[in-house]
């Protein structure tokens, strides 16, 4: 098969998987992702590709990869490649083995035929490479990737006498994940180098291996209390607390139903107990802050808005952004600020002004009732974002390149929901200003912005 046709084949499968990214997220949920065990191993199969005029013709390669996940995107692969068996490229002539002209077709054009390249024999390659991945979405089960790095080929042959060949390498891929532990990969690289003889790309898949990420057995005592899935918490209980008797994760947080019952005090049928946006798991095995306090480090800002937005330490209180966090009674679907509310975003307006460098991201959250729509939401919350974020620049005088606007409707409450009233402590603006001066740094002791009191329940 052809280079482009391969490479046509690739970027097809990319961006076919980008657009399926949403599929079902893996043990650690799409926003945070377990490091437990990062490395892994993958063998493939497939084709290192030449073009027409190069050395050798196409052949199979043998592909080993070591990989590192450093972060959630990003990874990081060291690949032994291996093509044991290239044969070499014929070249196209005019004229016989006697250096006479093969005469003319039909047609009156010069007669061409390819015989063997009498430079360059069989042979073999190999080479090492290191690329580096960034993920779309590594902890799904469809996770396309792309890749970018520097390897180089050694050739036992070549018409130049140079064997060795380094190169620059581009290209991406695709893996589909079965579960923690094994996933199926395809790939494809492209190379740039400046030796006739490097081949233009390879085209391989095979399996994945990550090592130290399968559950080990449960081993249970004959007599005692029936624990089906060996999670630690009995079939009884199990029934108390209304957990899945055969599932030692029910709410897939990363912490079996038995740890979260009794070492760690956190709710085995909420994956997210505190409500920070860090599933449990994570917070107890990756950021180690508590699962069961919002802001761990009493900075003011919640442990999942640290990490996944503000790329803070969740447990050191100073390094927190300030929160404004505003409870705005809008008319029913309006975004329009009702003029009692002025005072409190001339506060923020001040902030702003005292620190020209600074810059604030707003946050528009909604409450959730049970017939709520998740788009509708998102999309109101957005403009009730943006209408605070005009309102300081109309009457502040603050540059709207100084600040972005965000809905996220009902995915990141702060309590529970009521099924039939929502809860209107979900209901609020949040505005988290970066670079402004902390008055609390010096003296070490949290920071805290006054705020309106959450409205209640009618």
């Amino acid at each position: 098969m052809t280079r482009s046709v391969f490479s046509s084949l690739s970027v097809a499968a990319v961006v076919a998987c980008m657009g399926l990214g949403g599929l079902s997220p893996r043990a650690y949920g799409q926003q945070e992702v377990s490091l437990e065990s990062p490395w892994y191993f993958s063998p493939s199969i497939g084709v290192i590709d030449f073009e027409g005029d190069n050395d050798f013709k196409d052949g199979f390669v043998l592909v080993g990869r070591l990989g590192y996940d450093y972060s959630e995107t990003w990874g990081f692969e060291l690949a032994a490649n291996v093509a044991p068996q290239l044969d070499a490229n014929t070249r196209n002539t005019q004229f016989d083995e006697n250096g006479k002209p093969l005469g003319l077709d039909a047609n009156g054009n010069p007669i061409v035929i390819s015989v063997p390249r009498t430079d360059v024999g069989d042979t073999y390659a190999a080479g090492l490479s290191l690329d580096g991945l960034f993920h779309f979405t590594r902890w799904e089960r469809l996770d396309p990737f792309l890749s970018a790095g520097m390897g180089f080929f050694w050739y036992g042959d070549s018409s130049d006498g140079e064997n060795f060949s380094p190169s620059v390498r581009v290209g991406g891929g695709v893996m589909y994940h079965f579960n923690d532990e094994w996933a199926l990969r395809a790939d494809a690289r492209t190379f740039v180098s400046g030796n006739s003889t490097e081949a233009q790309g390879i085209f391989d898949a095979g399996i994945v291996w990550n090592w130290g990420a399968h559950v080990a057995p449960s081993f249970v005592a004959s007599g005692g209390p029936k624990d089906s899935d060996g999670d630690g918490l009995s079939d009884e209980d199990e029934a108390k607390w209304g957990t899945d008797p055969f599932d030692p994760d029910t709410d897939k947080d990363g912490l079996t139903d038995g740890e979260e019952v009794f070492k760690y005090k956190t709710d085995p049928l909420n994956p997210d107990t505190d409500l920070d946006a860090l599933k449990d798991g994570p917070e107890v095995h990756q950021y180690a802050t508590d699962p069961t306090k919002r802001d761990t480090d009493n900075g003011g800002v919640a442990d999942g808005h640290e990490v996944i937005e503000d790329s803070t330490n969740p447990l050191d209180p100073t390094d927190d952004l300030q929160l404004f966090e505003l409870y705005l009674q809008f008319d029913y679907d309006k975004a329009i600020i009702k003029p009692e509310y002025y005072p409190k975003l001339d506060v923020i307006a001040k902030v702003l002004q005292r620190d020209p460098g600074s810059t604030a991201r707003i946050e528009g959250h909604a409450d959730r009732l049970k017939k709520s729509s998740a788009s509708y939401n998102k999309k109101l919350s957005k403009q009730r974002a943006s209408a605070v974020l005009q309102y300081l620049v109309d009457h502040g005088s603050i540059s709207a390149s100084r600040m972005e606007a965000f809905g996220y409707g009902f995915d990141r409450p702060k309590a529970p929901n009521d099924p039939l009233n929502g809860n209107p402590e979900n209901r609020r603006v949040e505005v988290y200003i970066r670079g402004a001066s902390r008055p609390d740094v010096a003296t070490g002791q949290p920071f805290v912005v006054p705020v309106e009191d959450a409205p209640t329940a009618p």
